[in-house]
């Protein structure tokens, strides 16, 4: 099912201790799980978890997984949810095969079951509005009212029902209504809505359809239909599972899921609330629904995060029925970790600073041999250009450097990545007092970075040769909120970081970045994780920086 194998199970984890021992009874000879998202909006980290976890099962026990849209809502549902949530599915290494399903499939069943259940007195419509509805639903403390429909006849209650579908009655006049039990401890017993009117086009039905199902309703049945065997959902579903197996027992359904409760995914600095980042994209907050900044799998994925360490990271975190708050860190620190493996090095410079070797001939250039991976050797090597003209970093040079400050200062010797020794002799100022140009000189004899007489140097930078240098536009990407628990006090726009974004319009980069692959992410060596964007031109994102304040934190 899946491009690469799943990676194994966290010891321990009880929702694969649960598989196997159903299985080792002989409850289920294999495991059917299913990914259900409603089509309304990109899947975020969160909803990696979700996938990881029942496409994983799959794979690991040899059963299936169903990706299955809960398409119930025609009119917050878009073509290009779909398209960009099976994207997100295969992005991340798994296959639903033949697998594909739309809760929209099941309508007619769904209907004959809603039929079912008014013809056994055990749902009912109510001309009740939404707000009385509300209302008389009760509160934790007190019990809800009945409705005064509730007492309808099964006849009355099947010719509104059919007249609802026929789609005589506007928006909002009436709703199927479940019969169980308006003073029930659990909130969602108490005559819950299955059935709405909604005059709606429905991308898939059309206008064939003037009722929905709400989501209860057409969840469990959908999995009872798909003979789910294991219907796993995150915690908030868990005060819904009463009425997930009341509504399998009165129905006549081909066989009985059972739902079992997960703690969702929470990240500091991050916000997973689908409600919230509409939110930020409806309001321009972020440039849509890919920005690098946003935490969806479009996002992270177009930031050049790679498929691997967000796997790894959701086994990181572990599956728990409690609920808990993981640093963000540990997911920065799971892409760094991977990215070392993996990222073929470069040398890019953000904030330039001309540097000229008066020594070295003018008009001449080489070419020098660097390192594409340290941690991988069978990553070769490249060449790069050298010349008379170079840039660095500006953070790389001060004029009047503190005592433990080792890189180019005036007098001070320093390495050049793969190059030469070289020793700035003077500052060029404009005139403003801004360094506009370092004047140095280099040792001949260090070609490849070493002194044949031994001497050592404290500091190596990078580089790249001016003449030869393109031209990028370079995104710093921060965390989009200021605060580890953004939104804690209702509003999370108040706690949007205006530093998330740093564009940098004249970075300069080796000049074999230039035909560098979109969406492949490199490193900037010394600087961090890369990747080039969808954007036309020559542009990067920041995956990630280099350094791993997770691991230090331990």
């Amino acid at each position: 099912m899946s491009a690469e194998p799943a990676a194994p199970a966290p010891v321990g984890n009880f929702l694969w201790t649960l598989v196997e021992q159903d299985l080792a009874s002989g409850k289920h000879k294999s495991p059917v799980t299913r990914f259900p998202p409603e089509p309304n909006g990109y899947l975020h980290i969160g909803h990696a978890k979700a996938i990881c976890i029942n496409f994983g099962i799959a794979e690991d026990f040899g059963g299936r997984c169903h990706l299955r849209f809960d398409d119930t809502n025609p009119v917050k549902e878009e073509q290009e949810f779909i398209d960009s949530i099976q994207a997100d599915v295969k992005w991340l290494g798994f296959s639903w095969g033949e697998h594909l399903y739309y809760a929209s499939d099941y309508f007619d069943k769904l209907y004959e079951w809603a039929e079912h259940l008014i013809k056994n007195g055990k749902a009912y419509i109510d001309d009740q509005s939404a707000e009385d509805i509300r209302v008389n639903r009760g509160t934790l403390t007190e019990p809800g009212k009945n409705s005064p429909f509730r007492d309808r006849t099964v006849d009355e209650n099947l010719d509104l029902f059919r007249r609802m579908k026929a789609g005589e009655f506007p928006n909002g006049t009436r709703v199927l209504r479940a019969k169980i039990d308006m003073s029930a401890g659990n909130i969602n017993l108490r005559d819950p809505v299955l059935y709405r009117i909604l005059h709606a086009h429905h991308p898939r039905t059309g206008d064939t359809w003037k009722i929905y199902p709400n989501y209860d309703f057409a969840h469990g049945q959908s999995d009872a239909i798909e003979h789910v065997t294991h219907s796993l959902c995150s915690l908030e579903f868990e005060d819904h599972k009463p009425l997930y197996n009341w509504l399998l027992e009165n129905m006549p359904v081909p066989s009985k899921p059972e739902q079992t409760e997960f703690a969702r995914l929470n990240i500091t600095y991050t916000i997973l609330s689908k409600r919230h980042l509409t939110q930020f994209v409806r309001d321009k907050h972020v440039t849509g629904w890919d920005d690098p900044r946003m935490p969806t799998l479009a996002g992270l994925r177009r930031r050049g995060v790679p498929p691997q360490a967000l796997r790894d990271f959701v086994k990181r975190a572990g599956i728990a029925r409690a609920n808990s708050v993981v640093d963000i860190a540990m997911f920065d620190a799971c892409v760094r970790e991977y990215l070392n493996k993996s990222a073929s090095r470069y040398m890019a410079v953000l904030k330039p600073v001309k540097v000229v070797i008066e020594n070295y001939p003018e008009g001449q250039s080489e070419e020098l041999e660097a390192v594409n991976n340290p941690e991988d050797p069978s990553a070769g090597a490249r060449k790069v250009p050298f010349s008379r003209e170079l840039y660095i970093e500006q953070d790389d040079f001060m004029e009047n450097p503190p005592k433990k400050f080792f890189r180019l200062s005036p007098g001070m010797e320093v390495r050049l990545r793969y190059a030469y020794f070289i020793t700035c002799r003077e500052a060029v100022k404009d005139a403003a007092g801004n360094i506009v140009e370092l004047r140095c000189t280099y040792d001949p004899a260090t070609k490849g970075g070493n002194a044949p007489d031994g001497r050592k140097v404290k500091s190596t930078i990078h580089w790249v040769s001016a003449p030869h240098a393109v031209n990028a536009e370079v995104r710093l990407y921060n965390p989009l909120f200021m605060r580890p628990d953004p939104g804690a006090d209702g509003d999370p726009v108040k706690d949007l970081n205006p530093q998330s974004l740093e564009v940098i319009k004249d970075a300069r980069l080796e000049p074999a970045l230039e035909t560098a692959a979109v969406g492949h992410t490199i490193q900037f060596e010394r600087l961090g994780y890369f990747c080039r964007d969808t954007d036309a031109g020559l542009v990067f994102n920041r995956t990630v920086g280099l350094r791993d304040a997770y691991a230090k934190a331990q």
